[in-house]
Formats: C-alpha cells, sequence, structure tokens
C-alpha cells in the first residue's frame, strides 16, 4: 500500500514544491519508489496553474533537484487519501486543521521542521521566501534538507509498521 505524502505552504510556489522535490529524491535514494508518492500543494489558490518560482527551480538545480511542478490549491476532500500533510509554518498547521473534516484527518497535520531534531522548538516555521532575494531560497532549502531525513525516517517507520 502506498504511503501518501503531501506538502503545504501558501501559494505552492516555494516551499511546498522545494519539499516536495527533496522528499522524492530522498524516497527514489532509499529504494522506496513505488512505496511513497510525495506531492504539493498550497493553502490558496493564487498561483494555481503556474510553475515552480524560478528562484524555487533555480536552487534546487544547482543543488541537484529535479521539479515538474504546476502549482495547485489543497482541499478538504484530499484528506481521505493522504496519510500525512506537512505544513511549511504555523499558519499552514492551523489552516489544515481547520480544514479538515475529522479530528483523524487534522492529527494528519505536522511541521516539516518538527522532523529536525536540531530545530529550535519555539520556531519551527520554514520562511517564506518570496519577497526576498535568492539568499533566502537557499536558506529555506537548507530547513527542507534538514528536516527531510528524519521526515524519510518517520515515513520508513510507518511503512514498515504497514508491512507487521
Amino acid at each position: 500500500m502506498t504511503y501518501r505524502v503531501c506538502f503545504v505552504c501558501t501559494g505552492n510556489i516555494c516551499r511546498s514544491p522545494m519539499a516536495e522535490a527533496v522528499l522524492r529524491a530522498r524516497v527514489a535514494d532509499a529504494g522506496l519508489d513505488g512505496l511513497v508518492e510525495v506531492d504539493s500543494a498550497g493553502t490558496d489558490g493564487w498561483h494555481e496553474g503556474e510553475g515552480a518560482d524560478p528562484r524555487t527551480t533555480a536552487v534546487l538545480a544547482e543543488h541537484g533537484y529535479a521539479l515538474d511542478h504546476t502549482a495547485r490549491q489543497f482541499h478538504a476532500s484530499w484528506f481521505s487519501r493522504l496519510d500525512l500533510v506537512v505544513a511549511l509554518d504555523a499558519g499552514h498547521l492551523s489552516a489544515l486543521r481547520r480544514l479538515a473534516p475529522t479530528g483523524q484527518d487534522a492529527a494528519k497535520v505536522r511541521l516539516l521542521r518538527s522532523y529536525d531534531p536540531a530545530a529550535d522548538a519555539g520556531d519551527l516555521d520554514v520562511p517564506d521566501p518570496y519577497y526576498g532575494g535568492v539568499d533566502g531560497f537557499a536558506e529555506c532549502l537548507e530547513k527542507v534538507e534538514a528536516a527531510s531525513t528524519g521526515l524519510l525516517a518517520a515515513v520508513r517507520e510507518q511503512l514498515e509498521g504497514r508491512a507487521a
């Protein structure tokens, strides 16, 4: 059975597609293709149908990540098919939990940086790089990569639990 993860930020053109690309690469490197499906969306539909921000794709390419992406908005009906919904900041976390149809669905929502043991527990947001320069996108990638190791371990644990 496939384990489904969806990353969510505001417009689905910066942080969430970046996280999607990183986790997808980690899943492939771990030999979990076919067992884990990785996706992303935004809490709002402002950029629906657009590609990722060019600064996102540039920073990803510079670090060896591939991304084929079209922005879209997250819908409450998706909770029923997802195993984990990963928010990029506390605002997204709150919005997604309010959107969740059930308490069980709300429990599927986690902050990405909660998977980074080195992250400051008082500040688990991945800052939005949209209004800044390319340095903000590089910082975003660093935070995403740092959390993705723990996230992959958690996903692997869930897969092993299903197999048992």
